[in-house]
């Protein structure tokens, strides 16, 4: 099917391996060889038996492979054996240097297709039961990284923190409470949040609270990454505490939010 070089850049989705799109099927089972990171469901490679598995995943501090080693073994292997698919954890253009593969690709005289996944950002609070958005609650979201490239706390935080709109951080966990902090700074302290760790997985799990107890909900649940950290009035429709929710009704809803996290 593929008769130059080519790199196909595709999303695997959130975790679930049943969260994967036709497309990015029909790609794996076209690769000649399948570059795959860390967060990705291996179940997924069962896809491309016929192909070279490559594991070129970076975690915090463990970086098998830089960046520029991966573009180069893209590259390498492109030209060498024909399709190569650089299969990425959720969506490759969220957070997922998917854009500078493709750009790299394409310098080299690679063909290249980009096969979008379904975000994590969206699918594991859904997954939970929150909706970012909700009639008469919240009109929009953002979704940030918790981390930037320089190892800080993304400024557009502190922008978030001071609108209505549901706020989605990805890779924000060592950071939990320089995130409450600024939260605190704006009155947010009442604000819901929760944190779904694992998402659409099997070692799914999550603690809910608010930004004043969020980093003691954290500390008693032992969440740590990868999770995806929800901020906002949405997080109140969140499956489990609609369960809490329904056995308390007599307690004021502030207060049941806030104890929610012990239950």
């Amino acid at each position: 099917m593929y008769n130059t070089p080519k790199l196909s850049v595709v999303g695997a989705g959130p975790g679930d391996p049943e969260l994967i799109t036709i497309k990015a099927v029909k790609a794996l089972k076209s690769a000649k060889v399948v570059l795959y990171d860390a967060l990705i469901n291996r179940e997924l490679l069962e896809y491309a038996p016929q192909a070279e598995h490559v594991f070129v995943g970076k975690r915090k501090d463990k970086h098998r492979y830089s960046q520029d080693e991966i573009n180069e073994l893209i590259v390498k292997n492109a030209l060498e054996k024909g399709h190569v698919v650089r299969l990425k954890g959720g969506d490759p253009f969220v957070f997922g240097r998917g854009s500078e593969e493709i750009t790299y690709a394409r310098s080299k005289g690679l063909e290249t297709e980009v096969v979008s996944g379904i975000t994590s950002s969206v699918a594991v609070p859904a997954n939970v039961g929150i909706p970012l958005t909700q009639r008469g609650t919240s009109e929009s979201f953002w979704v940030i990284t918790g981390t930037t490239s320089q190892r800080k706390l993304s400024n557009d935080v502190r922008l978030a923190a001071q609108s209505t709109a549901t706020v989605v951080i990805l890779m924000g966990m060592s950071r939990i409470a320089e995130i409450a902090e600024v939260f605190s700074r704006f009155g947010k302290e009442d604000t819901p949040v929760g944190i779904i760790q694992n998402g659409t997985t099997v070692n799914e799990k999550a603690g809910f609270g608010t930004i004043r107890n969020i980093v003691e909900v954290v500390k008693n649940k032992k969440l740590t990454a990868p999770a995806i950290i929800v901020i906002g009035e949405v997080v109140k429709e969140a499956n489990a505490l609609q369960q809490v929710f329904h056995n308390v009704k007599s307690i004021p809803e502030q207060t049941k939010f806030i104890d929610a996290d012990a239950v």
